[in-house]
């Protein structure tokens, strides 16, 4: 799967079936080519630029299955790690 692909994927929260947004970016080990993350704009930031400055960083261990359309993710909400806009500090 290319990340264009995964980028186009909703991302949904199994324990409470919200939605997180779409996938924007992704974090890997350069030296294994392994996902460790991907990274979600909060609801309300619009093309990744306008919005909340916060994002969702979620690990790869928590990435329950990457269908067709979504991507099912099983978290806690207070596990989300808000990540800061870099931009903004």
């Amino acid at each position: 799967m290319r990340f264009l692909e995964l980028r186009e994927k909703e991302v949904i929260n199994c324990k409470d079936c919200k939605r997180l947004g779409c996938v924007a970016d992704i974090e890997f080990d350069p030296c294994t080519g392994r996902l460790i993350a991907i990274v979600v704009p909060s609801p309300g930031k619009l093309f990744s630029c306008f919005g909340t400055c916060t994002e969702y960083y979620i690990r790869f261990p928590n990435i329950v299955r990457i269908g067709p359309d979504i991507v099912l993710v099983d978290i806690d909400a207070c596990d989300i790690r808000k990540v800061e806009d870099k931009n903004n500090k």
